[in-house]
């Protein structure tokens, strides 16, 4: 293993190369040697919300229409401020992790909040 080699997501020192690609086994980040200096750093979801703020983790944000919630009866009223989000790489668009109050843990798509 290179000895300089850390996981350019958490900084762990126990990654390994599976053929081209490192892989950390502490947060299953993945890339290559050859990709590993800035091109990874810039790599950082950049995650915009509906006016084109960019958002980062832990900021608070408001919902700005009523969202409906998959699966109950309950709807996420337009106005609702939601705080500490985490942002998450999502394939399906919901992009934002977060916990609101009386409804619970969810994922909101950014293109439906506000920076607060």
């Amino acid at each position: 293993m290179d000895d300089g080699m850390k996981c350019p997501k958490c900084s762990s020192e126990h990654a390994y190369q599976d053929r081209g690609l490192w892989i950390c086994p502490e947060c299953a980040h993945e890339w290559s040697a050859e990709n590993s200096g800035m091109a990874e750093i810039s790599r950082e979801p950049n995650v915009r919300d509906a006016h084109g703020s960019v958002l980062s983790d832990g900021d608070s944000v408001i919902v700005i229409k009523d969202l409906k919630v998959k699966g109950a009866s309950s709807v996420v009223k337009g106005g609702t401020k939601v705080k500490k989000i985490r942002l998450t790489e999502a394939t399906d668009g919901h992009n934002i992790a977060c916990k609101i109050d009386g409804i619970g843990a969810m994922n909101l798509k950014s293109e439906f909040v506000k920076k607060a």
